[in-house]
């Protein structure tokens, strides 16, 4: 007995000290990372509020961590090229991508993917949430979200969006299901055209994300009807929510963060997540993302996985609901 406990003692030891140089690797790269530049991969075009929201990320993020973050971006393909190849990346922490619920909504929307969502990205910061609004024009008949579905249910409607798939062409969706109304869906390349054309009076309405319309609102060129947040826009308090409204239960945000590729070191997601979170609340940056009208979200990682994972179910019964393609 005591020969057969001294022999597994030793065999225990043994292994331990087999595992260790495994172990050490990657605790001495989560102390000393990051040595070098960090690439953030922005999926959409220079100039929206994702890519103004990663830029500032990216600027602050790397004063706090003492290498710079090179933003580049990586539009087409409704974003996926560039999920596509941060996908394909090494979890080393010298990449790192500005996710989005495209993310989550795309893998419903196109037939073949190279990425899956829950699966090849670890989710490191909510950053923030994005609200939907409807708008009209000021002149228009509808004064309410009320009058407005009175009025898609008397005559032909057209509702504009930034385009086929969008987070606000999906809350139309949901809108539209929860009213048991139908309107002509007109998606556009871009929420600016489909401004122009509500102010020109070729559309009656517009879903878009609020940051977009928010100096229209304010200057009384467009009328905001309801918001899709669970509460209203601090950039737009006079806007009610879609449950103030009446439509119960209906809430739906968008949101601009950061994931990495999967097998991130836990050690460096945390410290990413810690600093992010402060970087949204630095004065300079809840200035400005209060301009955009989104709202920064102090959560931990998991916030966002359980966020991901309810979305990418939510969206793909929407999209199969509707019957929507990617064009």
């Amino acid at each position: 007995m005591k020969n057969s406990a001294m022999s597994r003692r030793g065999f225990l030891g043994a292994s331990l000290m087999l595992a260790a140089p495994a172990l050490l690797p990657r605790t001495a790269h989560a102390v000393t990372w990051p040595e070098r530049p960090v690439r953030l991969i922005v999926p959409v075009a220079p100039g929206g509020s994702q890519d103004i929201v990663a830029r500032l990320l990216a600027r602050h993020l790397g004063e706090a961590l003492g290498q710079n973050l090179l933003v580049e971006n990586l539009p087409g393909a409704g974003s996926n090229i560039g999920y596509d190849a941060a996908a394909r990346a090494r979890p080393d922490g010298y990449t790192l991508l500005a996710g989005s619920d495209s993310l989550s909504i795309n893998p419903a929307l196109f037939k073949r993917l190279s990425f899956d969502p829950l699966k090849d990205f670890a989710p490191v910061l909510s950053g923030v949430r994005v609200p939907q609004i409807l708008v009209v024009r000021t002149d228009a008949a509808p004064q309410d979200l009320g009058a407005f579905v009175d009025s898609a249910r008397q005559g032909p409607v057209a509702v504009g969006t930034p385009g086929n798939g969008s987070l606000s062409h999906l809350v139309g969706e949901l809108m539209q299901q929860a009213t048991e109304t139908r309107w002509t869906h007109v998606p556009y390349k871009g929420g600016a055209l489909a401004v122009n054309d509500l102010m020109g009076g070729f559309l009656q309405g517009v879903w878009i994300n609020i940051g977009a319309v928010t100096d229209h609102v304010r200057s009384g060129r467009l009328r905001g009807l309801a918001v899709s947040s669970a509460s209203r826009a601090a950039v737009l308090p006079d806007v009610p929510t879609l449950e103030e409204a009446g439509l119960r239960g209906l809430v739906a945000t968008g949101w601009h963060g950061l994931v990495a590729p999967a097998g991130l070191d836990p050690d460096i997601v945390a410290r990413l997540n810690a600093e992010g979170r402060k970087v949204l609340f630095h004065p300079e940056v809840a200035e400005r993302l209060a301009s955009l009208g989104v709202e920064p979200l102090d959560e931990a990682p998991g916030a966002l996985a359980a966020r991901m994972a309810e979305d990418t179910s939510r969206w793909a019964a929407v999209v199969k609901r509707a019957g929507i393609r990617a064009d």
